[in-house]
């Protein structure tokens, strides 16, 4: 079996304390060897280059089986890859929803076709994720799955949620928590506040997000069973979940990059791409969020990579599906405009992106150790472009991104000893 060496790279390993200039030679799918001045049968001269543990997005939507017009497994996982990821975790809202063996298993068995990458099933926590009646959890672990959820709905029954807690405790993944409380929510495009009213648009208040957090909070401090928070967008929501990390409680946390970059302000283009769900929020709340970021509140990054058809965007704001195209863009974005300017430093974002996700859904990666299977992000941090949707490999092309520069991102995602060259 020929060993493959990586040279001179700056090897970035935060869960290993490594931030130097080593060389890894890679054998059957495993790190073989890392040091200085190692040999190999092939050679890639990664000198200017950053080596990762390879990056994990925890909360995508790849919308099969059901709405292969949006995504399937293919071009999501292949849309993944070139963002740089090594790992997916999907969420349950496909059509029928990933609440039994056989949805999960075909998701797997789609990824196995596909081949791209590793992809990691969520399933729902309730029957067609009505949150009515829990759904049969233990055999969605048994199919694969590593977290159950809701994501895209909130489970307004306290009763329900509380059982659900009690029950997932029994198995190694989290509960990752949709939070939204769907009366104060309803038919609300945006973020309640000033920009809502100059456009006359019925707004999301933050309340919709802060109460169902601080009602979980208080449910899992009776239960002890591990949640996550997904996509954290407000400046209080974060400020529970830091005090409640305090107290000790089983509880993590992530934040989407359109979150962190853009206020309600950008709705005033009435662009459909600016609908997301929760909505974007104000300055004040960024502020809170990156905070969270700086301080540990907020373990995770992910893009809440939500595609949708041309056609599903094109028309009246009111009419448009929440949620964006992100899993292509999150990487660069991040790099850019939260790493370049200081909100974190490079080695706590590969925190963010690798090992903190690896951490909350139980994963064997985020490291870069001897022996261990070569799952490997490698980034450019001087390549620089702009956002071009018309070159995404996601069928979905719906992003509030389009033409912003970025400076750094993946150029290699290599996948158990699999280099793929990022273009």
């Amino acid at each position: 079996m020929k060993k493959l060496l990586i040279k001179n790279a700056r090897v970035l390993s935060p869960e290993d304390g490594i931030d130097e200039i080593l060389d890894i030679v890679i054998r059957d799918r495993k790190i073989e060897k890392i040091g200085k001045r190692l040999t190999g049968d092939e050679t890639m001269d990664m000198a200017g280059l950053v080596v990762c543990p390879g990056f994990i997005d925890m909360h995508v939507h790849l919308r099969e089986p059901g709405y292969e017009e949006k995504e399937t497994v293919y071009t999501g996982t292949k849309a993944g890859l070139r963002g740089g990821f090594i790992a997916l975790a999907c969420m349950a809202n496909t059509k029928p929803v990933a609440d039994n063996r056989a949805t999960l298993e075909f998701i797997l068995n789609q990824n196995q076709k596909a081949g791209f990458l590793k992809l990691y099933p969520i399933g729902a926590v309730t029957k067609g994720q009505k949150g009515e009646e829990l759904a049969e959890i233990a055999d969605i672990y048994a199919a694969g799955a590593v977290a159950i959820s809701d994501d895209g709905k909130g489970i307004n029954s306290c009763a329900i949620m509380r059982r659900a807690l009690e029950y997932n405790k029994m198995f190694h993944g989290p509960l990752i928590v949709h939070a939204e409380e769907q009366t104060l929510a309803k038919d609300g495009m945006m973020n309640e506040g000033l920009v809502a009213s100059l456009l006359g648009f019925h707004g999301i208040p933050r309340e919709a997000e802060d109460v169902i957090v601080a009602r979980d909070l208080e449910l899992i401090a009776s239960t002890d069973s591990s949640v996550h928070f997904a996509h954290v967008s407000t400046l209080r929501s974060t400020a529970l979940i830091r005090e409640a990390k305090k107290k000790g409680l089983p509880v993590s946390a992530e934040v989407t990059p359109h979150h962190l970059l853009l206020t309600d302000t950008a709705v005033k283009s009435f662009d459909t791409n600016t609908k997301v769900n929760p909505p974007l929020r104000t300055l004040n709340d960024i502020e809170a969020l990156c905070e969270g970021l700086r301080d540990g509140t907020i373990d995770a990054i992910a893009s809440d990579h939500a595609p949708h058809t041309f056609e599903d965007k094109d028309c009246e704001y009111s009419f448009a599906p929440f949620g964006i195209s992100g899993v292509e863009t999150s990487v660069p974005l991040m790099l850019t405009y939260i790493v370049k300017k200081g909100v974190l430093t490079l080695g706590d974002f590969v925190r963010k992106v690798s090992v903190n996700p690896a951490k909350i859904l139980h994963l064997p990666l985020g490291t870069i150790r001897e022996g261990t299977e070569a799952n490997l992000t490698v980034l450019d941090l001087e390549a620089s472009g702009e956002v071009d949707p018309e070159i995404f490999l996601s069928k979905g092309r719906n992003t509030p991104f389009k033409g912003w520069k970025y400076t750094g991102r993946a150029v290699y995602a290599i996948v158990d000893g699999r280099v793929n060259k990022i273009g």
